[in-house]
C-alpha cells in the first residue's frame, strides 16, 4: 500500500494566481525529497466538504506519494514546516490529510505548529501509539492551532 498525504493550502482574500504560486513554491521543495511524487491536484475537486476558503480557486491542494520510505513522511512535514515558516506576509491555512487523520492549521504561532507536525509524524510512525491516542492528539492540535486563516503576501521561491 502506498502512504500518501494531501496538503491543501488556503489563504483568505487571496486572490487564485496568488495561491497557485505558494502551492508551486511547495510542490517544488517537496519533490527535492525522498517521495515518488507530488502532484498538484484541481482545486475544485479536491475541496473538502466544511472548507474554510468561500471560494475552490483560493484552495491550493497537492497530492505526495510518500512511497517506501520510512522517513519520507517526517521530511515531507519538515519541509513544509520550513516553508510555512519563510511565509512571512502571510501565514496560509493548511490542511493535511493521511488515511483518516487530519491535521487543520490557521492562525497558529510557530511553537503550535512545531508541536502540531510532531504530533502528526508521531501518529504516523512505527512507533506511534495507537489509534486512540492518535485521534485524541489529532483533537488537542486542531484545538492548539486555531481556526480561521490569515491574508496577503507571498512565499519566497
Amino acid at each position: 500500500m502506498e502512504n500518501r498525504l494531501q496538503i491543501l493550502l488556503s489563504e483568505e482574500g487571496a486572490e487564485a494566481e496568488d495561491v497557485d504560486k505558494l502551492t508551486g513554491y511547495l510542490r517544488r521543495e517537496l519533490l527535492q525529497l525522498d517521495v515518488d511524487d507530488v502532484t498538484a491536484l484541481p482545486a475544485a475537486e479536491e475541496v473538502p466538504l466544511g472548507a474554510r476558503a468561500v471560494d475552490p480557486a483560493q484552495v491550493g491542494a497537492l497530492l505526495v506519494s510518500l512511497g517506501s520510505s520510512a522517513n519520507a513522511l517526517r521530511q515531507v512535514i519538515g519541509a513544509v514546516h520550513e516553508w510555512w515558516g519563510r511565509c512571512r506576509d502571510s501565514r496560509p491555512s493548511m490542511r493535511l490529510a493521511m488515511d483518516d487523520d487530519v491535521l487543520e492549521l490557521s492562525e497558529a504561532t510557530p511553537e503550535q505548529v512545531t508541536e502540531a507536525f510532531d504530533l502528526f509524524v508521531r501518529r504516523h510512525s512505527a512507533a506511534g501509539s495507537g489509534a486512540d491516542a492518535g485521534a485524541d492528539a489529532s483533537a488537542n492540535a486542531d484545538a492548539d492551532a486555531g481556526a480561521g486563516s490569515t491574508g496577503g503576501g507571498e512565499a519566497p521561491p
